[in-house]
């Protein structure tokens, strides 16, 4: 798997988006609220918002904040804030691709926020254009090894249209082109196969391995990141020993 997967992986088995749960949901909310607002309150008919809606349940954020989410973005009530989607480029330690996916109301406030984050942890903030050709969009999902069959999942995945298939010790992640994520996730649900983690993200073409200092200096990168209000995903293109990244998230 790529090293922000594996990050992602360990932050999730130890809960630790638990505290954040109130950012994990305004940042959803967000998402819900612009969705809406491009493409249209109809789930079936936009995408984006159903993507966004998958993963509000995924936190499981009542019901009635989803629909409130929905109907700012269509104005059927009022106090949706009018947001910026901005995509900021840059290098971490040692030369580590970085993209930034942002979503705000103040362009300046967050640009300053960001160029800060990348600074003091050894990158810096780059043009556009520098890193997102090292980057695909492609849909992730993501199964725990115990509760599958390794062969028969593989094996299913790639007669639906997987384009790779990924794996470490615990878990199996399954690659797919943007257009074939839902209808391969729909499908392998259908067989019964309960994923851990669904979603549609920028998936590097190759990874800088990082050791000891530099690993833990990209892992604190990662971490401000995340918890910047404005930031909506982060990915990086860095390869850390499973060891490294869960002493730094114990």
């Amino acid at each position: 798997m790529s090293g922000h997967s594996k990050w992602s992986t360990i932050k999730r088995k130890k809960g630790a988006l638990d505290s954040k749960r109130g950012k994990v949901f305004t940042k959803i909310i967000k998402e819900i609220t612009l969705a809406a607002r491009l493409g249209g309150g109809d789930i079936e008919g936009n995408s984006r918002l159903r993507q966004a809606v998958l993963a509000a349940k995924n936190e499981n954020m009542p019901k009635d904040n989803i629909e409130k989410a929905i109907k700012k973005g269509t104005g059927e009530i009022g106090g949706g804030e009018a947001y910026e989607e901005i995509t900021y480029e840059g290098y971490g330690p040692g030369g580590v691709a970085v993209l930034v996916e942002i979503m705000t109301d103040n362009k300046n406030r967050t640009v300053a926020e960001i160029r800060h984050i990348f600074s003091k942890h050894g990158g810096n903030l780059g043009e556009n254009g520098c890193v997102a050709w090292l980057f695909e969009k492609k849909g992730s999902i993501v199964f725990e090894r115990k509760v599958v069959n390794e062969d028969d999942l593989m094996e299913l995945a790639l007669e639906l249209g997987a384009e790779d298939i990924r794996e470490d010790e615990t878990e199996i992640e399954i690659i797919t082109d943007q257009a074939m994520f839902e209808s391969v996730r729909d499908a392998l649900e259908a067989k019964g196969l309960k994923y851990i983690q669904a979603s549609v993200g920028m998936i590097p073409q190759n990874t800088v391995k990082l050791e000891d200092g530099k690993a833990e200096q990209m892992l604190k990168m990662i971490d401000k990141l995340e918890d910047n209000d404005d930031v909506q995903n982060v990915y990086a293109n860095f390869d850390i020993d499973d060891e490294i990244v869960e002493k730094f998230s114990s």
